[in-house]
């Protein structure tokens, strides 16, 4: 039995021995002029463990099964059965890391299933290498593949010696059991994704602690076909029916701020809808936000502004990124896709400053911390960086220790630098256990807590010097449903936000219908900044924001609401969902339903685009 567990052993550790040198191998072969020190390979070896092991307990499961199987065959010829999967993976490993070293110039991010769009037209891919490069590729692949695989040979027992007691194999249960939650990636909420390797601003840096082999089987489920999803209408149609929606500019009718840089505090509002509020016709068992509802007197309030999407994941995806949410995927699962978008940081990253994420709970989660790194946040502070003792609620830390932070950090800000800082607040979330107590409903109450934290926080920040040239801008992430009560999708997406602080100019409401995609235009034209890129994000105050529409994503359905009315559609019933904020004309209905096909058609052709838009030449 000892035999058993200690080849199993040595089999993980040479492969994450294998991978901790390839790693090295690939910053040796990709980081160009940069200088790299070995506290820096040691830290890609360091936070790229995770995958490491994750992926290696994949690659076990074949010899893990041989071996239980030998305790009941003791005749069983281990070797023999074993050796044509280790030379399958052998190879294997030494295909896809050469491959990703050798793509990395080209692509600029670690392999994934992208490769195999163009395994149909080999020759396009090749184009711009030789054949002697093609050729130096494959002997390595030979060579890395032999010197994978002969050892883990040698290593190999021809067969284990016979065990008389059968029983002992349960020893292998908890031996499968970790194993397990080495593949799930540990024992946290977040399982293992691409993200958790990343631990720095510098890309390069990250996508070297990524694991190739993981990237590559990460991505496998999710390389959709984009060109052929929601194909509702000839592209004539489609380009005819999208004119005018999108399509705005940085010309502005109303100015809403005293100044062009303010510092930015964005506080994304974990499932922040309009239900909650005093205005929404449909009032809860009591004032359930008292200090944003004051707040609102004092900023620049906009009561028709609808969320994206339904998850915390999208909604921040259409929040900094000024992108639509999509009905049947997240993309900020999607590194390949997500990195080619523009976000708020970026530009503000590009203008001089200094960016900063806050989030009480587990970055990790979704991919987040890839998508935050790869947009313009150089800090991140989140759950880890909390102690233990602060860690009170299921999700992580509770939003009156990260106000807290968030309030030190604010006034720790130098005057000489512009700065952004994002925050995610956490409380307001399933199972709603929070250290307060005001409201009967646990959900309200929830909400009701992380208004508290809001109020105090504002209170000591109108305080400071900070809060003079300071834009506080209060947005959810996406809505919730009422316990109890039931919404509509119009009700459900209809969500507030507010801008206060000392560089507003004046109070008012902005009655124009919008979406939380259009923060990003709208704020940086604010700002006088371009929003070029921004191909879904909308400059709501300029005076071509004539045709104002808002397109908001359900799972695998749709709503839309323009000047006209509103239809909710669903996609897999191939139907108009009946609620009754349903525009009454048939006419009209049909109008708004082809208005929703062409804009997420036109989604998906970005969407593929993205996908495609690799540049191979050096």
């Amino acid at each position: 039995m000892k035999k058993r567990l200690l080849y199993l052993a040595v089999f993980y550790l040479w492969l994450i021995l294998i991978f901790s040198v390839a790693r090295c191998i690939f910053v040796l072969c990709n980081q160009g002029e940069a200088t790299v020190f070995l506290t820096q390979y040691l830290q890609t070896i360091y936070h790229g463990w995770g995958l490491d092991i994750s992926i290696t307990g994949y690659l076990a499961i074949i010899p893990l099964l041989l071996l239980i199987t030998s305790i009941f065959i003791p005749t069983l010829k281990f070797r023999k059965w074993l050796l044509p999967y280790l030379g399958f993976i052998s190879f294997l490993i030494s295909l896809i890391l050469v491959a990703d070293a050798s793509l990395y110039p080209f692509w600029q991010f670690k392999l994934d299933a992208s490769i195999f769009t163009y395994l149909d037209s080999p020759s396009e891919a090749m184009a711009s290498v030789s054949m002697g490069y093609i050729l130096l590729r494959i002997l390595l692949i030979i060579i890395i593949g032999i010197a994978i695989g002969y050892p883990l040979y040698r290593l190999t027992p021809q067969q284990f010696a016979p065990v008389v007691k059968k029983w002992k194999s349960v020893a292998f249960v908890p031996i499968a059991g970790m194993m397990f939650v080495g593949i799930r990636g540990g024992i946290d909420e977040s399982t293992a994704n691409v993200g958790k390797a990343y631990y720095c601003d510098n890309q390069f840096m990250n996508h070297a602690a990524v694991n190739p082999c993981f990237s590559l089987l990460y991505s496998l489920g999710k390389n959709e076909d984009f060109e052929q999803m929601y194909r509702f209408m000839s592209e004539e149609e489609r380009t005819l029916i999208m004119q005018g929606i999108y399509d705005t500019d940085t010309q502005i009718s109303d100015t809403l701020l005293n100044t062009t840089r303010p510092n930015i505090l964005l506080i994304e509002w974990e499932g922040f809808g309009h239900f909650l509020t005093t205005d929404n016709g449909q009032k809860p068992t009591g004032v359930v936000v008292p200090n944003f509802e004051n707040l609102k007197n004092e900023g620049v309030y906009f009561s028709n502004y609808y969320c994206n999407s339904y998850r915390t994941d999208r909604g921040t995806i259409c929040l900094y990124s000024g992108y639509l949410g999509c009905p049947n995927l997240s993309v900020m699962k999607l590194p390949n896709i997500s990195r080619t978008l523009p976000s708020i940081a970026q530009k503000l990253k590009a203008e001089g400053y200094e960016n900063t994420f806050l989030y009480g709970g587990d970055i990790n989660f979704t991919n987040m911390k890839s998508y935050l790194l790869g947009t313009g946040y150089q800090h991140l502070q989140w759950m880890d960086d909390f102690s233990n003792a602060e860690r009170k609620n299921p999700w992580g830390v509770n939003d009156d220790v990260t106000f807290e932070w968030l309030l030190n950090h604010v006034m720790q800000q130098p005057a000489s630098k512009p700065w952004h800082t994002a925050f995610l607040t956490l409380s307001s979330h399933e199972p709603w256990e929070v250290p307060y107590q005001r409201l009967p409903e646990k959900q309200e109450n929830a909400f009701a807590f992380t208004d508290h934290c809001l109020g105090e926080f504002i209170a000591k920040l109108k305080q400071s010097p900070q809060w003079d040239n300071l834009l506080v801008i209060i947005t959810p992430d996406h809505s919730c449903r009422p316990e109890g009560k039931d919404l509509s999708y119009n009700e459900y997406f209809h969500c507030p936000m507010l801008w206060i602080g000392g560089a507003v100019k004046q109070p008012k409401v902005v009655e124009k219908l919008m979406n939380q995609s259009d923060l990003a235009a709208t704020l940086l034209a604010q700002m006088k900044l371009p929003i070029n890129g921004f191909t879904f994000s909308r400059n709501v105050l300029s005076g071509n924001y004539k045709n104002p529409t808002i397109f908001c994503c359900y799972n695998d359905g749709f709503m839309v609401v323009d000047s006209t009315g509103c239809i909710t559609y669903d996609n897999t019933a191939n139907q108009i969902v009946k609620e009754k904020e349903t525009a009454n004309s048939k006419d009209v209905q049909l109008l708004l339903e082809k208005k929703g096909k062409a804009i997420l058609q036109t989604l998906y052709n970005d969407l593929a685009e993205r996908k495609i838009s690799f540049n191979f030449a050096r």
